[in-house]
């Protein structure tokens, strides 16, 4: 009796071994599956890198920042609705806030909102674009400089203060105004 009870819970043992051990990933229809999703997101990509580019074409687009990175290399982790750049034809918006709430705008930051001048796009010979322009608000006004490159949607853009030596980085998704999430806080 004691060799059947033995054999019973070997038995036992060894089937929730099977049962408790993981499953290895690396059957065909898994693969397979992994396959079909790199080829999605790569596909994903692709049209979010398409939309990019031709909203900078049209001058109509909104860089949502994740990520800002002052002068002195110091870098922020911030709410991407209310740190962004926006054109829309000749009217644009600098919004920076990496506070969170108060501030002259009301959303922890500053707010620029005027007219684009010297709006000018390139596209050097690898396929990287760059557009630069000028942004006058009431108040204060900015050089900004956007960067995006070939196949891509994320975006980096410099924007410098014309009354003083300041440079802050916005680094962010580069979308169609229409597909932008943003909240605009008062500006100057």
């Amino acid at each position: 009796m004691d060799k059947k009870l033995i054999i019973f819970i070997l038995l036992l043992a060894s089937a929730m071994t099977a049962v408790a051990r993981p499953q290895y990933e690396d059957d065909e229809e898994t693969v397979q599956r992994r396959a079909r999703e790199k080829r999605i997101e790569a596909i994903r990509d692709s049209m979010r890198a398409v939309e990019a580019f031709n909203a900078l074409q049209r001058y109509d687009f909104v860089i949502e920042a994740d990520r800002l990175s002052f002068k002195y290399g110091e870098t922020a982790y911030v709410t991407s609705s209310t740190n962004f750049i926006s054109l829309t034809g000749d009217r644009a918006v600098v919004q920076i806030a990496p506070f969170h709430g108060g501030g002259p705008n009301g959303v922890g930051g500053i707010t620029l909102e005027g007219r684009a001048t010297n709006v000018k796009l390139k596209t050097d010979k690898k396929g990287n674009s760059t557009l630069t322009m000028n942004v006058s608000g009431a108040v204060i006004s900015a050089t900004v400089s956007i960067t995006l490159p070939k196949n891509g949607y994320m975006a980096t853009a410099i924007v410098n203060s014309n009354f003083r030596s300041d440079r802050i980085t916005l680094y962010g998704t580069l979308l169609p105004t229409e597909k932008s999430d943003i909240f605009k806080g008062r500006s100057f």
